[in-house]
């Protein structure tokens, strides 16, 4: 059972998991990896909006994409945005990273290997995944300006697409948590939680939404 409260939890770690960029025209976009195809077409609009004119989608394959994307996650974005009409020309893939330093730091050596010139990224994430995505950017190439984007939709809209709801919570819950924890292990910036922010964490871990927790 999830209770109006747990709601209201999930929509104080959902807003806050976004960063609220206004998007901008960058030296270029990076599509995170992940099961998402919508990360892709995100990608996509953009750069059909003259926001950046080249795109590298990161990522290998995991636990969760293995079957549905068996080419690699970066690959299958490619796949995705040559369908909907970026050349060939525009993409660069980079197939190895499985986590999100990764991503970041190999997106960086591809793009300096092709004698790209990056002086500002945008970077391309889940909504619940953007400030992460942006506190490691920041880590691991404090020296570029980064914008963070997203697909434009509510906690609500995204439970929808995704169809589970508790599934959705324990993301958000695990997406707070490295954002506490990982700041000690050197993986990214340290940003500051608002109070109200902390209790809703609080508040859903004790009513059982764990299950994406790092030990």
């Amino acid at each position: 059972m999830i209770s109006a409260q747990n709601w209201a939890d999930a929509e104080q770690l959902w807003d806050f998991q976004q960063m609220h960029h206004e998007p901008r025209r960058c030296s270029v976009a990076i599509g995170l990896g992940s099961h998402d195809l919508g990360v892709a077409e995100v990608a996509v609009d953009l750069y059909q909006r003259g926001m950046a004119p080249l795109i590298v989608f990161t990522g290998a394959t995991s636990r969760t994409t293995r079957e549905r994307m068996p080419r690699g996650e970066a690959e299958h974005y490619r796949e995705r945005a040559l369908e909907l009409g970026v050349p060939d020309s525009a993409i660069l893939v980079e197939p190895q990273a499985r986590n999100t330093g990764e991503n970041i730091r190999f997106s960086r050596s591809l793009l300096a290997d092709q004698g790209v010139l990056v002086e500002s990224v945008l970077l391309v994430s889940k909504p619940y995944e953007e400030r992460r995505a942006y506190a490691t950017a920041r880590k691991l190439w404090p020296e570029v300006e980064i914008v963070s984007a997203s697909a434009p939709m509510t906690l609500a809209e995204y439970v929808e697409s995704i169809q589970d709801p508790r599934l959705v919570f324990d993301m958000l819950v695990g997406a707070q948590q490295r954002l506490l924890v990982y700041p000690q292990q050197g993986f990214l910036i340290h940003q500051d939680v608002p109070f109200a922010v902390s209790v809703a964490y609080e508040r859903l871990c004790v009513d059982g939404f764990t299950s994406r927790l790092v030990a």
